[in-house]
């Protein structure tokens, strides 16, 4: 079933200029080679840069709770996606609310951004609706903002209210991603298909740059994964992947709490990993948080 997108004009904005800071990188490249997923849309990527040593503390924060070390700002990008210019890999940990566990009412979710090393990079936190969460339960609006380590809002997901019907192929799921807050870098938006959880991912224009697949069932017990392939348009090459891992049966009998993984090419382009972080969020809502109705 063809996919129409719709244009949205483009908006230009000036950046920061690059500063001096701290140029370590991490250890975990993925490999030299560049990838162009949506070249003719402008999503080119940077060559990846030597690894440094990772960074336990920054200062003025909490001892013991690891923190990603502040890499220098982006050459002409969003400022605070820098840190995903270093990984290739993202885990997402839903915190636990112990509202929810026992009186049984919808809090607004919250979120740890992590590197492959446990170091937190971001905090997430949803901002809704009290009588949304608990009437709408997954289906709710929300926004999602999305701090850093020095307490910038550089990531900001907005869902409107739609349809979570699979029968129903109008008003098919959506997420909007910004960064900076108010400026659109890419959206994810569902397709609709009889059987399979299809998705569309974009770039600010509205331009399709890739594709995402889940399973028919969405089943983790036993302790399996349920993974979604992230492929290129015809989908005969595979990018990356996003895994809602197995966390447990009593967390997952008991609590919404999730856990996710992101893995793609460490040399992608900022905004697309940005954009990635946005389809996982959908994913966890569409299909993983459960109503406490």
């Amino acid at each position: 079933m063809a996919v129409t997108t719709h244009e949205r004009p483009p908006r230009h904005i000036a950046y920061p200029k690059h500063q001096a800071g701290h140029t370590g990188k991490q250890p975990g490249h993925m490999g030299s080679q560049a990838f162009y997923p949506g070249r003719q849309h402008g999503y080119l990527v940077s060559p990846a840069r030597p690894a440094g040593i990772p960074v336990q503390n920054q200062p003025g924060r909490p001892a013991g709770v690891p923190w990603m070390p502040a890499p220098p700002p982006l050459l002409n990008g969003p400022p605070g996606l820098e840190y995903l210019s270093q990984i290739d890999t993202i885990l997402i940990h839903q915190q636990i609310e112990p509202v929810e566990v026992l009186l049984r009412f919808e809090s607004n979710n919250k979120y740890e951004i992590k590197n492959s090393f446990g170091q937190r990079i971001y905090f997430a936190a949803e901002d809704s609706h009290f009588c949304s969460r608990n009437c709408c339960g997954p289906s709710r609006p929300f926004t999602l903002r999305i701090i850093d380590n020095l307490g910038r809002e550089v990531i900001t997901l907005e869902r409107p209210l739609r349809c979570n019907c699979c029968c129903c192929p109008c008003c098919l799921q959506e997420i909007e991603i910004q960064a900076p807050p108010g400026v659109p870098i890419g959206y994810v938006t569902q397709t609709w298909y009889p059987y399979l959880k299809k998705f569309t991912i974009q770039n600010q224009k509205g331009e399709d740059v890739l594709k995402m697949s889940g399973p028919c069932i969405m089943c983790s017990c036993c302790g399996g994964d349920v993974d979604f392939e992230i492929t290129s348009l015809d989908e005969q090459i595979v990018v990356g992947r996003i895994s809602k891992h197995w966390t447990g049966i009593l967390r997952e009998a008991f609590t919404d709490a999730d856990n996710f993984g992101i893995h793609f090419p460490r040399n992608l382009d900022v905004k697309m990993k940005a954009v990635l972080i946005g389809a996982c969020f959908l994913i966890d809502y569409m299909f993983f948080e459960r109503t406490r109705n």
